[in-house]
């Protein structure tokens, strides 16, 4: 029976702070000081010539590092689950490295846009040297995956198509995918939320939102989540947040809904075939009751990397909706740690 308190870890955690300089100048303001945890599993202090596969943990959307110390009833956070995994020998022993990665917002998806700021570019080109320079990792594509649930498995699975030469396996846990499916709904339900409530601004919620308790309406989810996405990808170069719909009649913008579709993973596989090819390992999950029908959008995620030849997937569909499924976690990081092992070849 887990404990309703924090247990000690076979591995460890260092608990660190990155400086970034390519935060410093994002458009919100928000922090360039970021945590950043390091997990060593069990035995790398011992074994000072050994060097380890290492796998980046992504949060869904509004996560920000300290979340990971919640728990919940009768459950143990994925630090421990992960940490349970190598202490038994479930899995070839990795770094794990978790990255904060949230903004004003709610979070940035993982993407650079000057509406956010510079977020993919941070974990690829200053979070991953980072920690090659501080731990002993395999410091080469081969051996390093990408992993994340939601918003997190989005950028999970972008972020070794946009750089295959610095990952080469993701684990996706209901990635945001399929946009028709998983956005258009709350575009409808976003619009009437501005029409009630705020006379069509989104001024007049941020000021709201910022007057009283976050998420105390039962509406601030979906407008949060739509305008960090339109900042994410469809932001004007100046900054400015441009919407995908008509705020009046929820109509969707042909041409702004469309730097969208781009960024679906389910169409970019055509466009990325070459680094899908070249991974080592892909993971695929989501509940069969998924909210915003991302079980979908996985199966099609996995039907188009079919279509370019890639059918070593591992997917799975379980009992679920898009909530509580912590517990799969440490499922895709074993699979990565299998793949992305020296004796895998």
């Amino acid at each position: 029976m887990p404990l309703p308190w924090s247990t000690d870890l076979a591995g460890h955690i260092d608990e660190l702070v990155i400086d970034s300089a390519l935060l410093r100048a994002n458009p919100l303001g928000d922090p360039s000081r970021r945590p950043l945890w390091v997990y060593t599993p069990p035995g790398y202090a011992d074994e000072p010539d050994r060097r380890y596969p290492s796998v980046y943990v992504l949060q869904g959307y509004t996560g920000h590092l300290a979340m990971w110390h919640n728990r919940m009833p009768y459950r143990q956070p994925f630090p421990e689950t992960a940490d349970a995994l190598f202490a038994t020998g479930g899995a070839p022993p990795c770094i794990v490295v978790y990255v904060d990665a949230w903004t004003s917002y709610g979070g940035s998806q993982f993407v650079d846009s000057p509406g956010t700021g510079q977020y993919h570019s941070y974990l690829c080109d200053e979070v991953v040297p980072f920690v090659d320079a501080r731990y002993r990792t395999l410091p080469v594509a081969a051996h390093r995956g990408v992993s994340g649930k939601s918003s997190g498995g989005f950028g999970a699975m972008i972020t070794p198509m946009l750089r295959p030469d610095l990952f080469g396996g993701l684990a996706s846990h209901a990635g945001d995918t399929l946009y028709e499916l998983c956005y258009l709904n709350d575009v409808g339900h976003a619009a009437r939320a501005l029409r009630d409530q705020y006379q069509g601004s989104y001024a007049a919620f941020w000021s709201d939102f910022h007057s009283r308790p976050a998420m105390s309406r039962d509406t601030d989810g979906t407008l949060l989540g739509i305008y960090g996405c339109a900042a994410a990808f469809s932001a004007e170069p100046d900054g400015t947040v441009r919407l995908p719909f008509d705020v009046d009649t929820g109509q969707l913008i042909p041409e702004v809904w469309q730097r969208w579709l781009d960024w679906d993973p389910v169409r970019m596989v055509p466009r990325y075939a070459q680094a899908l090819r070249g991974l080592r390992a892909i993971y695929l999950d989501a509940g069969n009751r998924d909210d915003w029908f991302l079980d979908l959008g996985a199966t099609a995620f996995r039907a188009e990397l079919a279509k370019i030849g890639v059918t070593d997937v591992q997917f799975e569909l379980f009992d679920a909706t898009h909530a509580g499924i912590d517990y799969r976690y440490p499922i895709g990081l074993r699979y990565l740690a299998e793949r992305l092992s020296p004796a895998a070849g």
